[in-house]
């Protein structure tokens, strides 16, 4: 089960871990109090071979907790497993802030504390094991790189746009202001590498062709060569700009394979969780069913689906004192990125699911902005999500 819930007996060893970049404050105690002195112990080979010295002057399997906070725990929650198998339970921050308030220091953040939250927690068998939380902080790391990588390759195209544009003043024309020049399509592509090749200068149809990376009708080159042409001279450092254009453009050709290597290997990633299922709603793929998988399992973290909405940030701020009650904005607690994956699966399901359309459709008559009415759809996409990786039963449109 992935919430323990079992109150660990007095006598049980509790390791309380919060971990640092460079070191890891550790707490050792039993039900009696502190059997050593709190210690801070470097993240290396050094660290754990202490801690195991320390535990070795006390009898019995130890109870081991450690706060998920990001990667930063993830060296000593793979060797601490490896060396206790099963022992491992990991915490999220806000469980660790929400102990310390139960214990009277909730404005009151250092080390210490969150080792005393962390004990309290353990010893109420709260935590989750470290083996279920495995494939999913693989999946969570793969989305993450990948977030990365395509704000890259957008900052990546806007280089390559205001360079062309330089060279080749008026070719590359912003949206509404006739044909657009998409970087990533092989038009694009062969555009980018005469302008490398001829420093700006026109290129003739058979050399645009050639260096299509893809299918380029000759009515479309045609079409390009003709706006090259009527475009004003390259200016008078076309060479050195050609140059630097074409360092860039390699780079973004391999931003564009990795982000298709990492796709691939999501894809791989995502088949090994419970999120595999979210792939049957319709207008969400492979991409948009691990970004809010990798953020939302394991499910039995959250008790219902209202939790899991809450922990997007979507749901709307309260504030509720005697008689006065107050609903104000989005919260915008939690993650970005999961606020993201949950309104891209509702954009998702607004195109091409009949009942999220037609949802969509009287929200808007209604007077809602689009943005408004994505986060309105978005609740009752949570809830269909919750229940889908609840039962694991694929999306039935019918049912």
């Amino acid at each position: 089960m992935a919430m323990l819930d079992v109150a660990l007996d007095p006598a049980t060893v509790v390791v309380a871990v919060d971990p640092g970049k460079v070191m890891n404050r550790v707490w050792v105690s039993n039900g009696a109090g502190l059997l050593e002195e709190p210690v801070s112990l470097p993240v290396a080979r050094s660290g754990i071979a202490a801690l195991e010295k320390m535990l070795a002057a006390h009898a019995g399997e130890p109870v081991i907790a450690i706060e998920a906070t990001g990667s930063l725990h993830r060296a000593w929650a793979a060797e601490l497993e490896r060396l206790h198998p099963g022992s491992l339970r990991l915490f999220a921050p806000s469980e660790t802030k929400a102990a310390r308030t139960q214990l009277g220091s909730g404005r009151f953040k250092t080390d210490d504390r969150d080792c005393a939250a962390l004990t309290y927690l353990a010893r109420q068998g709260a935590g989750r094991p470290h083996a279920e939380e495995s494939l999913v902080e693989q999946l969570r790391a793969a989305v993450r790189h990948r977030r990365g990588l395509v704000e890259d390759r957008k900052k990546a195209q806007q280089r390559l746009h205001d360079q062309l544009n330089t060279m080749v003043p008026g070719l590359s024309a912003p949206a509404g202001h006739g044909r657009c020049l998409s970087i990533e399509r092989p038009t694009g592509q062969a555009v980018l590498e005469c302008a490398v090749v001829f420093a700006g200068r026109p290129p003739t149809r058979r050399s645009l062709i050639v260096r299509s990376p893809g299918r380029l009708s000759k009515a479309n080159a045609d079409y390009w060569i003709q706006r090259w042409r009527d475009c004003l001279p390259p200016p008078p450092d076309a060479e050195q700009r050609a140059r630097r254009l074409g360092r860039d453009l390699e780079r973004y050709r391999i931003l564009q394979t990795d982000i298709g290597m990492l796709e691939d290997e999501i894809t791989v990633l995502l088949a090994g969780t419970d999120g595999q299922v979210l792939t049957s709603l319709p207008g969400v793929a492979v991409l948009r069913a691990a970004a809010f998988a990798a953020h939302s399992l394991p499910i039995a973290r959250f008790p219902d689906a209202e939790h899991l909405y809450s922990a997007t940030g979507l749901a709307p701020a309260m504030y509720e004192s005697a008689t006065l009650r107050k609903r104000g904005r989005i919260s915008r607690q939690g993650l970005a990125e999961h606020r993201d994956a949950l309104m891209g699966i509702a954009w998702g399901l607004s195109l091409y699911s009949p009942p999220f359309a037609d949802r969509n459709a009287a929200l808007r008559a209604r007077g809602m902005a689009p943005i408004q009415a994505r986060v309105a759809l978005a609740r009752n996409a949570c809830r269909l999500i919750y229940r889908m990786l609840v039962t694991q039963q694929p999306f039935d449109e019918q049912a």
